[in-house]
């Protein structure tokens, strides 16, 4: 019962083999087209496929035009604007600042020898002068030769009270009046003519004193003669009064 199916098929194979091949003997060998052949007559069947669309060449990509070297754009002339106004603007706050930065080194300079100076016009503590009460000492001898001068000429008016004061300095503070000198002096070599007119009054003032000191010397020497002579005068009366 199991073997009749199979008996079947193989008896069907055959039988269709011999169905093709009389097909193929009544019917001649022809080729089948999706489409006309070349060589057939122009049909008025439309085609199975529609025409395509010619290929569309890419479009190439437009070259960039270099702006024109000769005239420049806007956008140039004001970026070229802004570009020299910052330029102009760092030359100045730059400019600026050196000059302030020269000026703070100046005054910082200025103001340590200022204060250098004063100090080296102080007496050394080994000295034991002191500049209070002798600074008050010279004021006083100052105002007393204004005083004395008081109702005479402006000449005298004018120069009495500083040779006096002057004269108390040397007197109450040599010291310190040594280093004002000193400073005075410095500060004169820079102008030849004050340095050269300060060196003759100097002179002449230095030799005036010393004629002064000589013809004082003779003074006292004169009066300690008439003194000497009147006190043996004395003696001798003395003893022939007795």
């Amino acid at each position: 019962m199991a073997a009749r199916p199979i008996l079947r098929q193989r008896a069907i194979i055959p039988t269709v083999a011999a169905a093709g091949a009389f097909a193929t003997l009544l019917y001649p060998h022809t080729i089948v087209h999706a489409e006309a052949p070349p060589d057939a007559p122009h049909s008025s069947k439309k085609p199975i496929y529609d025409d395509l669309p010619p290929l569309r060449s890419k479009p190439q990509p437009k070259a960039r035009t270099e702006p024109s070297t000769s005239s420049p754009t806007p956008t140039d002339r004001l970026a070229s604007q802004i570009r020299r106004a910052r330029l102009t603007l760092h030359d100045l706050s730059s400019t600026g600042e050196t000059r302030f930065n020269n000026f703070m080194s100046t005054l910082l300079t200025q103001e340590r020898t200022f204060t250098s100076t004063i100090a080296s016009l102080a007496p050394p503590p080994e000295s034991q002068e002191r500049i209070m009460p002798g600074a008050l000492y010279v004021l006083v001898a100052a105002m007393s030769g204004s005083i004395l001068t008081r109702n005479r000429n402006i000449m005298l008016r004018a120069t009495v009270p500083f040779a006096v004061g002057v004269g108390a300095a040397w007197i109450v503070l040599p010291v310190t009046t040594r280093n004002v000198a000193d400073l005075v002096w410095k500060f004169e070599e820079k102008v030849p003519l004050i340095a050269e007119n300060h060196m003759r009054i100097r002179g002449a003032t230095i030799q005036g004193w010393k004629e002064i000191k000589e013809r004082g010397d003779r003074v006292m020497g004169w009066s300690d003669e008439m003194v000497r002579e009147g006190r043996e005068a004395v003696e001798g009366w003395v003893r022939k009064g007795r």
